[in-house]
């Protein structure tokens, strides 16, 4: 009998890697997004390669559409047997211009949606009285604080924090929780970062330097690609994971070590 994932944040980028992963893998897959045209567009596109998926539209901060986002599955096929909490938002602000409303934009988002995705994927399992997989997305800057970056940065370390604890509560019900925690990826979201980096630097960077000034400092000597998330969080949907609770896994090719 095939399981069944949930995925949010899945209509592109590295969400949509993950699931079209989990689907190799021979998962059903439930798509989710805020995007609704997108994930429309995503979810035709996977169904067209004989993908068993389904795209359901809602927003992570909100804890009645994760909750209408794991009814939504078992409606569908029955049961869910992992977790993704994937969707999230970047923030590129000096610490003394940390507004009020990026705050709560951000945590609203990165955390309170990861919880409320944990909290209503943990619930279903229990009542399916089966064990279960949650995987957050961290971040290397869930183990490290980098300039500029203070608030995702935060927003991260609290999504390993709530990953500790809620593998701790969760651990007797044979739940695991885990995240995954990218490095430097070539994506929309470090080009932004990048811009950011160069417009607060007072004319001392140029388009394209801080990407490569982080990048230069990775091990493997080159930058991220989907696949290497993929790779992770496919190991961590696995039987082979069972034995593993509680971890936020690094894959940045070292560059954060802890």
């Amino acid at each position: 009998m095939s399981k069944v994932a949930i995925v949010t944040g899945s209509a592109a980028g590295l969400g949509k890697g993950i699931a079209e992963r989990l689907i190799k893998d021979g998962f059903k897959v439930v798509l989710h997004d805020i995007n609704e045209a997108v994930l429309n567009k995503t979810t035709e596109e996977l169904k067209a390669q004989g993908a068993d998926v389904i795209g359901v539209v809602g927003d992570v901060s909100s804890y009645d559409d994760q909750e209408n986002l794991v009814k939504r599955a078992v409606s569908e096929f029955g049961q869910i047997d992992v977790f993704v909490n994937n969707a999230g938002i970047d923030a590129v602000t000096p610490f003394l211009k940390i507004e009020a409303s990026e705050l709560e934009r951000v945590f609203k988002i990165n955390v309170n949606g990861t919880v409320f995705g944990t909290q209503v994927a943990a619930k279903q399992f229990i009542k399916q009285g089966s064990k279960g997989k949650i995987i957050n997305a961290c971040s290397i800057a869930g183990h490290e604080s980098f300039e500029i970056l203070g608030t995702y940065c935060a927003s991260k370390h609290a999504v390993r924090s709530f990953t500790h604890t809620a593998a701790k509560e969760l651990a007797k019900h044979q739940i695991t929780v885990n995240a995954y925690c990218p490095g430097i990826a070539k994506t929309e979201m470090w080009d932004r970062i990048d811009a950011a980096m160069v417009k607060h630097s007072d004319g001392k960077l140029q388009p394209g330097e801080p990407f490569a000034n982080y990048t230069a400092g990775i091990a493997l000597q080159r930058y991220q690609q989907p696949s290497d998330v993929a790779n992770l969080v496919s190991f961590l949907a696995s039987d082979e994971s069972d034995y593993i609770t509680g971890q936020a896994i690094l894959t940045d090719g070292g560059l954060v070590y802890r």
